[in-house]
């Protein structure tokens, strides 16, 4: 049955953070309530019952593997260096979860608040659409600078248009990517294969993936988290202490 499939998690905390303004600590050990970033997506990815959990790491990588050493056997971490984009990260992972079956989860190590519940909601979803990839969505009052989703009449995701790229009417779109996706774990690693660097940083995007499985056809679905703070990213000291608050209050 679909339901009962394996799930492994693939966490992109590799980030050097420049916006925090300390280089010498990694964005995803900086602390919301007592515990780092990085602690909070990890928890979630064991609350929700992955069998493994790939971190992926590069800035300040020892002090990342040192907090997670305590996880258990089926947290392990990789190093991405160079990094060179979000599909890179995710392409580290590969030898770790080499003859899995199931789907993978890819999550960001500095998105702390997002929760169990939605996770829940994103994989049944996932599931019983029977999608190639499924991304979470979000609705904002003010998309602005995030990447919009494009819908089609049966609401299947055909499009993913960077604030640059976008048109007036699409810069319109309330719902944004979040970054987060669930994959067939095969279709996943098959393609990334297929991707290339082709873009002015010389880096591997998920979103190209996205682009690879519309291409052939592939069924990419939409799930929108009911709260939209869930999907909130650390970059700045003044959004860490917005999301400790928000934590606090939930």
């Amino acid at each position: 049955m679909k339901q009962q499939r394996r799930l492994a998690v693939v966490i992109m905390a590799a980030g050097k953070g420049t916006r925090m303004k300390n280089p010498s600590i990694a964005k995803v050990m900086y602390p919301i309530n007592d515990k780092p970033l990085i602690g909070h997506v990890v928890d979630l990815a064991l609350g929700v019952g992955a069998v493994k959990t790939v971190v992926v790491v590069g800035w300040q990588k020892d002090s990342v593997i040192g907090y997670l050493a305590d996880k258990g056997p089926s947290v392990v971490c990789v190093e991405q260096s160079p990094q060179l984009g979000t599909g890179h990260a995710v392409m580290q992972a590969e030898s770790t979860l080499e003859g899995f079956d199931g789907d993978i989860l890819v999550l960001s190590g500095d998105v702390p608040m997002l929760t169990g519940a939605t996770v829940s909601t994103l994989i049944t979803e996932h599931r019983e659409s029977g999608a190639d990839v499924s991304v979470l969505t979000a609705l904002l009052d003010d998309a602005t600078g995030y990447g919009r989703i494009i819908r089609n009449g049966e609401g299947d995701v055909t499009g993913i248009v960077e604030e640059k790229d976008a048109s007036e009417d699409q810069k319109g779109i309330r719902e944004i990517n979040s970054g987060i996706y669930l994959f067939d774990a095969r279709k996943l690693f098959d393609g990334l294969k297929h991707i290339t660097p082709s873009n002015a940083q010389n880096e591997y995007y998920l979103t190209d993936l996205l682009g690879y499985f519309w291409k052939g056809g592939g069924i990419v679905r939409g799930v929108t988290a009911a709260n939209p703070i869930e999907i909130q990213g650390i970059n700045t000291l003044e959004q860490l202490e917005e999301a400790r608050v928000a934590m606090e209050r939930r």
